[in-house]
C-alpha cells in the first residue's frame, strides 16, 4: 500500500491499494450470462487501484471551455440518467499488437452522458480531442507515472453514450472498478474507459502521457521505409470468445455444440466455426446485438474426424472486417478438445 498522494492540484486525496499491477479475470468457460456479474468482471489495473477520500473528489473540467468546473459526484447525478449494455474488453499488451488476452465482460452502465456534461461548460469549437485524467500512479514493468491520462476524439463523444459512469449493474462502483467516476467509452478498448476519474479537459491535439502516445499505441509500417506512425487503440476490432466446449473436453463427432460471445465496436454479421484447426469453417447462428452488448453464437454441426482437433471462432463484423487467425489483439480464440 502507498502513501497518500497528492501530484497535481485536480487530485484528490488518494493511495494505491495493492500499488502493483492488479488482475482478476473468470476463466471464460464461466462467463454463461449475458451480464456478467460485477464480481466477475474483468479488471486489470496497470499501477494497481486507486482509494479515493469522496470528500475530497471533484471532477474537474477545464481546457477549451466557456467555463471551468467542479463538480461533486452530486453534480454529475443532476444531469440526465443513461443507460449502456455494454461490452469492455482489454486491449491486451499495451506494448504488444500480437496477443489476444480474451479478457472481456458485459454490464450494464449507468451515468451522465459526457457530451451533455461538456455542452454546459460551453465547449469550444476548436476542441478535437477530450483529455481524461485518474490519480492511479507508479510503476508497471518498465515504465512510471506520476497519474493516468487518456484522450478521445471529439467526434467518438459526439456520437453519444459515452458515460461519465458512477454505476455498474444498478449498484455503485466498487473501487477496483472506478469509484467514485469512471469514463465509459462504448466500442473503445478498456484502457479507455478511464478509472477513478478526477479531471476532463478539452483540447486541440492529442495529449501527452504514456498511456496516450506510447503505450496502446500500435506502429504502422511505413511504404517508404522510414519511422513507423503509430495508431492508437481505439475502436475495439471484431472478436469472440468460445464458452462451450471447455479445453480439452470430450465431445461426440456426431454431435458437436460450440457456442459463446462475439463483439466489436459495430455490430457482429457472421460467425464462422472451424472443427479441424482452419482447414474448413462453417457458418454460426448469431443474435442481434443490444446496444453495445455482446452477441451470442451458437453452433451444432458434425464432423467426420474422431481423436484430437482445434475449434476456433472468428467474426465478421457488418462492415466485412473479419477477425484474423494469428498476430493480432484480436485473434480468433482456439481451444483443443477431444471428438469420441
Amino acid at each position: 500500500m502507498s502513501s497518500d498522494h497528492l501530484a497535481e492540484p485536480w487530485q484528490p486525496t488518494s493511495y494505491m491499494d495493492p500499488d502493483t499491477t492488479f488482475r482478476h479475470r473468470r476463466p471464460v468457460h464461466d462467463l454463461i450470462t449475458t451480464i456478467t456479474p460485477t464480481d466477475d468482471h474483468f479488471v486489470l489495473s496497470h499501477f494497481g487501484n486507486a482509494r479515493i477520500n469522496l470528500a475530497d473528489w471533484r471532477l474537474e473540467v477545464d481546457g477549451l471551455v466557456d467555463r471551468d468546473a467542479r463538480l461533486t459526484l452530486e453534480d454529475v447525478r443532476s444531469f440526465p440518467r443513461h443507460e449502456v449494455q455494454s461490452v469492455l474488453q482489454c486491449g491486451g499488451f499495451p506494448d504488444d499488437p500480437r496477443i489476444n488476452t480474451h479478457n472481456a465482460s458485459n454490464a450494464i452502465w449507468a451515468g451522465a452522458d459526457l457530451a451533455e456534461v461538456l455542452d454546459s461548460v460551453g465547449l469550444d469549437r476548436r476542441t478535437s480531442f477530450i483529455w481524461s485524467f485518474a490519480p492511479d500512479h507508479g510503476t508497471y514493468a518498465s515504465w512510471s507515472a506520476d497519474y493516468y491520462v487518456k484522450d478521445l476524439p471529439i467526434e467518438r463523444v459526439r456520437e453519444g453514450g459515452v458515460l461519465l459512469a458512477y454505476e455498474v449493474n444498478g449498484e455503485p462502483l466498487t473501487p477496483e472498478h472506478g469509484f467514485p467516476l469512471r469514463l465509459l467509452v462504448p466500442g473503445f478498448y478498456g484502457t479507455n474507459s478511464v478509472k477513478w476519474l478526477c479531471r476532463i479537459a478539452a483540447a486541440d491535439h492529442r495529449a501527452p502521457g504514456l498511456f496516450s502516445t506510447e503505450l496502446y499505441n500500435d506502429p504502422i509500417p511505413s511504404p517508404s521505409g522510414g519511422m513507423p506512425q503509430r495508431k492508437p487503440v481505439w475502436a475495439v476490432a471484431p472478436d469472440s470468445i468460445i464458452v462451450s466446449p471447455r479445453q480439452h473436453e470430450r465431445i461426440t463427432h456426431t454431435s458437436v455444440s460450440v457456442w459463446g460471445w462475439t463483439w466489436a465496436a459495430d455490430e457482429i454479421a457472421t460467425v464462422e466455426v472451424s472443427l479441424d484447426d482452419g482447414r474448413s469453417w462453417q457458418r454460426a447462428d448469431v443474435a442481434g446485438r443490444v446496444q453495445h452488448s455482446w452477441q451470442r453464437f451458437e453452433f451444432l454441426g458434425s464432423s467426420e474426424l474422431v481423436g484430437k482437433t482445434v475449434v476456433i471462432v472468428r467474426a465478421t463484423d457488418i462492415h466485412g472486417t473479419r477477425q484474423p487467425l494469428e498476430d493480432a489483439r484480436n485473434t480468433a480464440h482456439r481451444i483443443g478438445v477431444v471428438l469420441t
